[in-house]
């Protein structure tokens, strides 16, 4: 009984490690995961490009800094657009040019000053926010307006974070949804999220792709790219990886 019980005990403890594996500050792509962001230059011209969205008013080159990592060695990409002055999300935010269904993904960000505010793009739809001060379920962490913000996750202003996403697209059948997009979610290696299902795109037409179908709730099937938002604020990103899954099941509970 003794040994049996510790087979046991063993079993359920690998298992709580494999559920976190490559989750957390500093995380290591996962196998078959691509990076898309590393911090350079070369890799953000080479895999991203604005949404030209109903905002739009940017220009290649993407206008974002590669800026001297202020916490470790290397560097960062600054979401600060001249074009987003004034909060304008839309005006020049930046999408990856390959786009996704369902897919594991990794972001590191540091909001470089009180009330930073920016933004997670599940293939350029659905919102994990990124606002330093609130607390709500339009806050930091909150799948926008979705969940309420898990704040006592986040490391705090001028330090890095990371989410952790392992997101399911919505499903159709013969042009219908029969199944809503959902995601689970680690915060700072934390599980803060479990199987949300998402309504809606919020936002409106400049948040991205089906925003300005019926309200937000007309929801297309269609791919989309990550996209990260510009609201004119100091937010930086760096580690960004991402791997392509095809999850059958209604379940984004982590295995990886």
């Amino acid at each position: 009984m003794k040994l049996s019980a510790t087979i046991f005990s063993l079993f359920v403890l690998a298992s709580q490690i494999n559920t976190r594996a490559g989750v957390g500050v500093g995380a290591k792509p996962i196998e078959g995961a691509e990076v898309v962001l590393d911090g350079t230059r070369e890799m953000l011209d080479a895999k991203w490009t604005y949404w030209q969205g109903p905002r739009f008013s940017s220009s290649l080159p993407i206008k974002w800094k590669v800026v001297e990592d202020t916490v470790d060695k290397g560097t960062a990409v600054q979401s600060d657009d001249p074009a987003a002055a004034g909060g304008a999300y839309g005006s020049a935010d930046i999408v990856t040019k390959e786009e996704y269904r369902d897919f594991r993904l990794h972001v590191e960000f540091l909001v470089a000053k009180p009330g930073g505010n920016s933004g997670v793009y599940l293939q350029n739809r659905y919102e994990i926010q990124i606002l330093d001060g609130d607390k709500t379920n339009h806050g930091m962490g909150a799948v926008i307006n979705e969940s309420e913000s898990p704040y006592e996750a986040y490391n705090g202003a001028g330090k890095w974070n990371s989410y952790d996403i392992l997101f399911r697209a919505a499903r159709f059948k013969d042009g219908r949804l029969v199944e809503k997009a959902m995601v689970s979610m680690y915060f700072n290696g934390k599980k803060v999220h479990e199987n949300v299902s998402i309504n809606q795109v919020h936002g409106g037409a400049n948040s991205g792709i089906d925003g300005g179908n019926d309200g937000g709730k007309g929801i297309t099937d269609t791919p989309g790219g990550l996209k990260l938002q510009c609201e004119g604020h100091d937010v930086r990103y760096r580690n960004i990886w991402i791997k392509k899954m095809n999850l059958e099941k209604a379940d984004t509970a982590f295995t990886e």
